[in-house]
């Protein structure tokens, strides 16, 4: 059974997906969500060959029909994939998809003999704090400094480093933190909600952003919205926005992305199978977070580290607890995740610069860790009741509201992975690197430190700036 964050973010998902029928999976699990009765084909012949399967595959009493297999929508998108639909959404139980579990099975002999992927669910893509939160902002005062500060390298036009923040977009008073000065991109399209109250995840782009500049002032931040809807998008238009993201501007130098999904496989994704081709045939870094589910299931594209025709061209981040000796509990891990940084309790630009931004938070803190750590980690301290707990919980009190007026403290992968991409942008201007795979490479090599994740020693990268945070300043009152 999924846990109730996970329950309480499907529905937040749904919401803000309101045409497209999600499922969960596999078998009502927290592993990942997908799109409800469609499965994802190559264009062409395995297209083909995939409705065959399928309509030989099912009868009435399986809940298909075979006039019900058909391609859904447009043909093929920019990655050469297509929606085919092999079920009525909208028969048996919400969150439940026996459709879709039959279509991959209807195709696993001919995968068995070919040796190549032929069909995929089409899975939600997620900022790496949606489906399952490492935890929700909280106000930090403009009187202590971010963590981690500004570094004091000068900016020059003519050797900065250029990053792509693939992410939500940035908030309307992002220059007014001094890192940000000079930033550019896509606005976050849509702040509050009527009442004026900031809406969930509004903000994480510019965060990340702030992290990037902070770490390695000589880049040129670019921030694209991709991710704007609430962070979720579907796995078969991810692969176009991607593309589209890379191509406004020119393949850059690193990409900092938190965001992915599992899919209980060891292959990747086919909805960005095109684009991680291309992205192997560029000098492009992809930094890539391993998302929040303190599980060691691969989390896409960030596993894509692992593959040996990618292993050059992605570095995959953990998350690593306030005082960087131990993992965060709600980091992932396993051999796929290749290095590990800070990622609870930072402190970067959110919004409310120019005038306080209230915000009300979504789920509640918990009594004892959710993933049974026993520090006093991010999933109960500090203490705040939120609105979609409160819902699953009679008597979990009124939900608390907060003031943000600039900084923000958050924890997640999603913030280790910009250090990691600010750092290895910060070695390219140390070493008049111009390549940044080679530049990872070097760093990995000669500044890594090592840290304990699940009883192994991991690699990991701590920013010169960043100061400790003790574990026991944040303990929950009795």
């Amino acid at each position: 059974m999924a846990p109730q964050r996970f329950h309480e973010q499907f529905e937040q998902i749904q919401r803000a997906l309101p045409d497209v029928p999600l499922a969960m999976g596999p078998d009502d699990s927290a592993e990942f969500i997908y799109e409800k009765g469609v499965v994802l084909a190559r264009d062409g012949e395995e297209a083909q060959v995939v409705e065959d399967a399928v309509r030989a595959h099912f009868t009435e009493t399986e809940g298909l029909v075979p006039e019900q297999v058909r391609r859904a929508g447009p043909r093929a998108n920019r990655s050469g994939v297509t929606r085919i639909q092999v079920g009525d959404p909208g028969r048996g139980e919400p969150g439940a998809d026996r459709a879709v579990a039959g279509a991959l099975r209807a195709l696993r002999g001919a995968e068995d003999r070919t040796g190549r992927r032929l069909v995929s669910r089409n899975h939600v893509v997620h900022i790496a704090v949606n489906a399952c939160p490492g935890d929700e902002p909280v106000p930090a005062p403009r009187s202590e400094p971010p963590n981690p500060s500004a570094a004091g390298t000068p900016y020059d036009a003519g050797s900065a480093v250029g990053v792509l923040v693939i992410d939500t977009g940035l908030t309307h008073d992002y220059r007014s933190y001094p890192p940000l000065a000079r930033a550019e991109g896509d606005a976050q399209l849509r702040e509050t909600d009527e009442q004026g109250v900031l809406q969930q995840y509004v903000g994480h782009g510019t965060f990340i952003a702030g992290l990037v500049a902070a770490v390695a002032p000589n880049t040129d931040v670019t921030v694209r919205n991709t991710l704007d809807d609430a962070g979720a998008i579907l796995e078969y238009d991810f692969g176009d926005k991607l593309f589209e993201a890379v191509e406004q501007g020119g393949w850059p130098d690193i990409i900092s992305l938190s965001a992915g999904t599992s899919n209980g496989r060891v292959d990747g994704l086919l909805g960005v199978a095109a684009f991680m081709e291309e992205l192997s045939t560029r000098h492009t870094l992809l930094v890539a977070a391993a998302g929040n589910n303190a599980s060691a299931a691969p989390f896409w594209p960030a596993a894509y580290a692992a593959l040996p025709e990618y292993a050059d061209a992605v570095l995959s981040v953990g998350a690593l607890r306030g005082d960087g000796e131990f993992g965060a509990c709600f980091s992932n891990h396993g051999p796929w995740v290749r290095v590990y940084a800070p990622g609870e309790r930072l402190t970067s630009a959110l919004t409310g610069f120019d005038s306080p931004v209230p915000y009300v938070y979504q789920h509640s803190t918990y009594e004892d860790c959710r993933y049974g750590f026993a520090y006093p980690c991010t999933c109960r301290s500090p203490r705040h009741t939120g609105v979609l707990s409160e819902v699953r919980a009679a008597g979990a009190g009124k939900p608390d509201q907060v003031m943000f007026e600039g900084l923000a403290s958050w924890s997640g992968t999603s913030f280790a992975t910009p250090l990691v991409a600010g750092l290895v942008a910060a070695h390219m201007t140390a070493h008049g690197e111009r390549d940044p795979r080679a530049a990872a490479r070097r760093l990995l090599a000669d500044d890594a430190e090592f840290a304990e994740v699940r009883g192994f020693h991991v690699p990991a990268l701590l920013p010169p700036t960043w100061r400790p945070v003790p574990v026991d300043r944040f303990a929950p009152s009795a």
